[in-house]
């Protein structure tokens, strides 16, 4: 299995992280950093950004990196646990995300993710676990 590279800025061009405009400016083995423009698909009836918009943000952000960590060594990456507390609502502007790694086991690795607005809020506190696994041989 060939290790992942990304080209950063990197947006993805297809699937749900692409339908909600994420774009991770920053990543290393143990930190990434990403954001979301706010937009009206992404709110929820009462104007607010839904819940899951942040949980998805901070799945991709733990993740992708994680993936792109363990996929030197053939291994792959997959969320396993997304514990996401709302403290504050964003309703406008950009949602800023930075994923920090605590752990890195064999078998899971463990993020903290903030998201903040453009003031520099906190908003969203999430807990990521990663599962770390060998791919499956057909």
């Amino acid at each position: 299995m060939a290790a992942v590279h990304l080209q950063l800025p990197y947006r993805p061009s297809s699937g749900f992280d692409a339908f909600y405009g994420l774009e991770i400016t920053e990543m290393t083995d143990q930190l990434a950093v990403g954001s979301v423009a706010v937009r009206d698909e992404l709110k929820q009836p009462f104007g607010l950004v839904h819940g899951g918009v942040y949980a998805a943000i901070a799945e991709s952000l733990a993740s992708i990196a994680t993936g792109v960590a363990v996929g030197r060594e053939g291994k792959l990456a997959m969320g396993l646990s997304n514990q996401t507390s709302f403290l504050r609502p964003i309703t406008e502007g950009t949602i800023h995300g930075r994923a920090q790694r605590r752990h890195a086991g064999r078998t899971t690795w463990v993020w903290e993710v903030e998201m903040t607005d453009d003031a520099g809020r906190l908003c969203v506190l999430t807990r990521m676990t990663v599962a770390v696994r060998e791919p499956q041989s057909s």
